[in-house]
Parts: structure tokens; C-alpha cells; sequence
């Protein structure tokens, strides 16, 4: 499977008793064998299909004003979520570093007069879930499972803290993009990047995956279920809300963290961190990738490849 890896099939350790509450319990997983992608899903890759098939994004779209009982229908607008640095300390809890911008889209990640140009080889951003899922169709494969995710970020490392180990750099090197500094409006930039990274900026994990961790956030197909909206679970930490985000059958959970998860805020940059996430909310630091399952493979080729 050209640019994929092979994850065989197994038990691991899933979760973590170390850091946030819905990532518990610790308990034995096992997955059957599958590919997964080496590297999110680029800009480049995701305008070949926009190309092709003239799909339109949600964010993209006109908003329906029965979904936003109450809302000025001068203000629903086709636009999405973008993240605006503040100007000093806020309240951790006050999200106001996220803005809804009209005309924010994948192909204009910040809003109006910002672009792609040159990022070719950057994650594609602002897709909702449903943009992901028509991507995957078109290529022929399909989203991770939560589980599968977390068993090819683990790299082989079982238990292990992050990608790559226990301590957030190796030998002195910043293992994946991230915040430095105090979020959200101290960034030191120590990785060497402000915003998304280029695909395979950073080291692989031990089984030749990058950009597990950081970057983007990465879509999976799994619903995020009571676990993640109870009283008591931490709540989003990187993600703006939607008024659909409090029924878990119109969320989905992500996975990896961002270049905006920061250790004074949001230490999800470890493959068993997990959020959820509104199916129709598109970001500026959501991706994806894609995984093809061998069951389905060897489904395919007894068809005739049909």
C-alpha cells in the first residue's frame, strides 16, 4: 500500500492513568491487522479531490438557520473556527482565542486573505467530519477507530507517555509541533514552527508513522459516547464548542493533539489522550488520515478489486 504502514494485528495497553480522567481505564485492546496512512492528509491531496469531484466543505456551506434557533441570519454565514492568539493572560477556561471567521475554509485556513500557497505539504485543516469522511470514500480507504489510532501512535512503545517515550524531548530534540510557551499568547516557537508543519517535519515513531502526535488533531470514526460527555470529564481543551456538541451520537473523537496543545493547558499530545468533537465544526488545527483494514483489502481483491 504505497505511502501507508502495516500495523499488525493485537493486544495493547490502551489509555492512561497518568494525566486526564476520561482517558481511563488502562485496559487491554485488540485490534485486527490494517494499514494505516505514514502522514495526515495534505493540503495537496485534499485539493486533487476537491478538484476532481467539485466537493463543496461545510465550511464552505450556507448555514441552516433552523440548527441556530435564536441566531441573526445575517451573522450565519459560511465560515469556521480560527485560532487568534490574545494579547497576555486570559482565563484558561474562557476560550476567547477562538473566533468564528466568515470565509474560513480549507483553502483559506485564517479567513479572507490568507491561503495555501506553498503549504501544499501541510496537513489540510478546516474539514468537519463529514469532509473527512467524503475524502476517505474517494481514495478508497476509511478513518481509524480510536483504537486503531492509538495502537499506531504508540510506535511500538507500550504504556509509554509519548510517541517516542517518557519525556517530551529526545536527546535534546523536539519530537513533534507543539506549543512552547505560555498558551495562548506566549508561543517561544522552540520547535521551529508557529503554526502546521510541512508532513514529516519531525522524526517518525518506531513504526515509521509521522505526525502522530501534534501538528493537527486527526478525526476518528468512533462516536464519543457518554466516556467523554459526563459530568466530571475534563472538558475540550483546544476545541471550540457547537451547539451540537453535547449529543455524542454528532460527535466524533480526535486524537493526537496540535501545534496549540501546551503543557500549562492541554497536554493531549500523547497517543492516549482523546476529545471529543462536533461532527459539523471544522478548525484551523483538525486533520486526518486514513487507514485501509486487511479484512477489507483481501474483501476487495476477492471482487476483482470492485
Amino acid at each position: 500500500m504505497e505511502g501507508m504502514v502495516r500495523i499488525p494485528g493485537g493486544a495493547f495497553l490502551m489509555g492512561s492513568e497518568e494525566f486526564y480522567p476520561e482517558e481511563l481505564p488502562v485496559r487491554t485492546v485488540r485490534v485486527e491487522d490494517f494499514w494505516i496512512d505514514a502522514r495526515p492528509v495534505t493540503v495537496g491531496e485534499f485539493r486533487r479531490f476537491v478538484d476532481t469531484t467539485g466537493y463543496v466543505t461545510v465550511a464552505e456551506r450556507p448555514l441552516d438557520p433552523a440548527a441556530y434557533p435564536g441566531a441573526d441570519p445575517a451573522v450565519l454565514v459560511p465560515g469556521s473556527a480560527v485560532f487568534c492568539a490574545t494579547e497576555g493572560p486570559v482565563a484558561l477556561d474562557s476560550m476567547v482565542w477562538w473566533r468564528y471567521i466568515p470565509g474560513a475554509c480549507w483553502y483559506a485556513p485564517d479567513g479572507p486573505g490568507s491561503d495555501v500557497c506553498g503549504r501544499e505539504e501541510h496537513p489540510v485543516t478546516q474539514v468537519a467530519y463529514e469532509d473527512a469522511e467524503a475524502y476517505v470514500r474517494w481514495v478508497g480507504k476509511a478513518l481509524p477507530t480510536e483504537s486503531e489510532w492509538e495502537r499506531a501512535a504508540r510506535g511500538g512503545l507500550e504504556g509509554a507517555r509519548f510517541g517516542w517515550g517518557d519525556e517530551e524531548q529526545l536527546d535534546g530534540r523536539w519530537m513533534a509541533n507543539t506549543w512552547q510557551g505560555r498558551f495562548p499568547w506566549e508561543n517561544l516557537v522552540l520547535d521551529g514552527f508557529a503554526g502546521t508543519s510541512p508532513v514529516g517535519s519531525f522524526a517518525p515513531n518506531g513504526c515509521g508513522r509521522y505526525d502522530m502526535i501534534g501538528n493537527v488533531w486527526e478525526w476518528t470514526c468512533e462516536r464519543s459516547g457518554p466516556a467523554l460527555m459526563q459530568s466530571g470529564v475534563s472538558p475540550p481543551c483546544c476545541a471550540p464548542s457547537s451547539p451540537s456538541s453535547t449529543s455524542p451520537e454528532a460527535t466524533r473523537i480526535i486524537k493526537g493533539g496540535s501545534h496549540l496543545c501546551a503543557p500549562n493547558y492541554c497536554l493531549r499530545y500523547r497517543p492516549s489522550a482523546r476529545q471529543g468533537q462536533a461532527v459539523d465544526t471544522s478548525t484551523s488545527h483538525i486533520g486526518m488520515r486514513c487507514v485501509i483494514r486487511e479484512s477489507t483489502a483481501r474483501a476487495d481483491i476477492g471482487n476483482g478489486g470492485r
